[in-house]
């Protein structure tokens, strides 16, 4: 007998026929409590706030809504509890036009985060997510991914995201990877990604190498990807092309919050990406829109159109460039 899960993601391919869409997103979700404070709290202080704002996140969605905003047509895939905040999420889907595959796992919480925000703008994150939401390879239809002209995976939910990686490959669709954590499973995942666009400090817990240079050009190697980058913050971005190293810095913005950051700049490279656009244009789109995020509270707030993010990347000074970490 089917899951009331697999039951639900059923019924809504009988709604109509699957369409050709640009992106296929699978993976996190995420409703966020974002809590700005004065001051970061010392071990065992008090500290008061004035407000809490609940917004819709998560790595994946995030970027699924950003492409969507900025013209592209995209899926969503993933999986959601029974309860106000799922409810929130297929609102956000509905009204951006998101083709959203949710599935539901009944009588379950969905994932939620609680986010710390200081004066400088810097977040902190709480993660709180339940086994039952956990995206799982059969819950998983091949047509959803096939029929689009790129995937975007997270790696959270890896043995899903290695399906779903899988049949993208073998249809030719490009995959891009966002990885910030040693999952179960990633380097099998890493194996069947062409940009693999990862946090600061991952390459060197997936190689052992400390020079990020060199920890980017074994990945580049071990795993047989297009391109391998490290997002490094106000530093911008290092990425390695098999040829030549592209470091891109940051563009100089008054910082309120960095939540999402990371989610817009994958955005803002996948829609680079899908232009056609050579990879060092790609990178500067990327940083600008993820700086254009940080302009504004939430995961994302500061999500704008491509003009806005294109008037920011000619008006805007760039952080001074950084040599790459050792």
């Amino acid at each position: 007998m089917e899951s009331d899960t697999v039951r639900v993601a059923r019924t809504m391919d009988f709604m109509g026929e699957l369409s050709l869409v640009d992106l296929v997103g699978v993976g996190l979700n995420a409703t966020d409590t974002l809590i700005p404070l004065s001051k970061f709290p010392e071990r065992g202080s008090k500290v008061e706030y004035r407000q809490a704002s609940i917004l819709p996140g998560g790595q994946t969605a995030s970027a699924v809504i950003a492409c969507q905003t900025w013209g592209l047509t995209t899926r969503y895939v993933g999986k959601l509890g029974e309860d106000d905040a799922a409810r929130l999420h297929c609102r956000e889907f509905a009204r951006t036009g998101v083709d959203a595959r949710v599935l539901t796992a009944p009588h379950a919480a969905s994932a939620h985060s609680l986010i710390l925000v200081d004066n400088g703008g810097e977040r902190t994150v709480l993660c709180q997510r339940n086994e039952q939401v956990l995206l799982r390879p059969e819950d998983l239809r091949q047509e959803w991914i096939v029929n689009a002209r790129a995937l975007l995976v997270d790696g959270f939910e890896t043995a899903a995201a290695v399906q779903a990686a899988s049949w993208a490959r073998e249809a030719g669709i490009p995959v891009i990877a966002d990885l910030d954590e040693m999952y179960d499973g990633v380097e099998r995942l890493a194996t069947k990604v062409d940009y693999l666009v990862v946090s600061r400090d991952f390459p060197t817990r997936m190689t052992g190498e400390r020079n990020l240079e060199l920890a980017l050009h074994k990945m580049r190697s071990r795993y047989g990807c297009a391109v391998t980058a490290a997002t490094l913050g106000q530093d911008g971005v290092l990425a390695w092309d098999g040829e030549r190293f592209y470091l891109r810095p940051a563009y100089c913005v008054n910082v309120v919050d960095t939540t999402g950051a990371g989610d817009i700049f994958h955005a803002g490279f996948i829609y680079g990406l899908l232009q056609g656009w050579p990879l060092a244009r790609q990178l500067d789109f990327a940083c600008a829109a993820a700086a254009l995020n940080c302009t504004r509270t939430g995961a994302r707030g500061g999500i704008g159109p491509v003009e806005e993010v294109e008037k920011l990347m000619a008006t805007t000074p760039r952080y001074a460039e950084a040599p790459a970490a050792d």
